[in-house]
C-alpha cells in the first residue's frame, strides 16, 4: 500500500493506524501548497480532491476520506484490535467517535487555517472548537482511550487533532483529561515513528 500524506496534515491519523497495524507500506510526500508530489507530478491527477490522506492499494485501487481510511486499515489487521468487528454495537460507538471527530473538530479547524477569516470569526470558531474539546475531555474521564481501555483508529484521529490545537495556541491547558489522554497516545512507539518519519520529532 502507498499513504499519500502531508507532513502533520489529517493523513497523520493513517499513518499511525499503519504503523499500529503492522501493515507494509510506502510513503509518499505530497504538498498541499501547489498540489504535486516530491517529482514534481501532478497531485490532481491521482485525486480530483486533491486533498491527503489518499490510501493507494496493492491492485491500484484508491481509497479517500480518512475515517473511511482507517476503518479500511483496521480492518486488514483484524488482531489489532484496532476497530471493533462490523455489525457489532462497539463498531458502530467507533463510528460515533469518527463522525464526531470528522464533523465537530477537523472541519471545525478550516476557519483558523484561512489566512482570509477576520479574526473576529476565527475567535467565535476557536470558542466552538474549545467547547467541542471540552466534551471530549468529559467523556475522556476513567477512560485510557475514547473506546475504553483499548487504543482504536478514533485516537489516532483525535490525537492529530489535538496536534493542530497545541499548532494554533488554543488554550486546552484545563481539560486535564484530555491532557493526560494526550501525552499517553504520544508515548506510543508507532505514533513516536510516524512523527519522527513525518519530521515532525527529533
Amino acid at each position: 500500500m502507498k499513504l499519500y500524506y502531508s507532513p502533520g496534515a489529517c493523513s497523520l491519523s493513517p499513518h499511525i493506524v499503519l504503523r499500529e497495524a503492522g501493515l507494509p507500506f510506502d510513503l509518499v510526500k505530497t504538498s498541499l501548497k501547489d498540489h504535486t508530489l516530491a517529482d514534481g507530478s501532478d497531485y490532481y491527477a491521482l485525486t480530483p480532491k486533491g486533498q491527503v490522506p489518499l490510501l493507494e492499494l496493492d491492485d491500484g485501487q484508491r481509497l479517500s476520506e480518512g475515517p473511511v481510511i482507517l476503518q479500511y486499515i483496521a480492518d486488514q489487521a483484524p488482531g489489532s484490535g484496532l476497530a471493533p468487528a462490523a455489525g457489532t454495537l462497539a463498531r458502530y460507538r467507533l463510528l460515533e467517535w469518527l463522525n464526531f471527530i470528522t464533523s465537530e473538530l477537523h472541519k471545525g479547524f478550516s476557519p483558523l487555517f484561512n489566512p482570509k477569516m477576520p479574526r473576529e470569526a476565527k475567535e467565535i470558531f476557536a470558542e466552538r472548537l474549545q467547547q467541542r474539546f471540552t466534551l471530549v475531555d468529559r467523556q475522556l474521564e476513567g477512560r485510557d482511550y475514547l473506546m475504553g481501555a483499548a487504543f482504536s483508529v478514533a485516537d489516532a484521529y483525535l490525537y492529530t487533532m489535538t496536534t493542530w490545537a497545541q499548532g494554533l495556541g488554543l488554550d486546552l491547558s484545563a481539560l486535564a483529561n484530555l491532557n493526560a489522554y494526550r501525552a499517553r497516545v504520544a508515548a506510543r512507539p508507532a505514533v513516536q515513528a510516524a512523527l519522527k518519519a513525518e519530521g515532525l520529532a527529533r
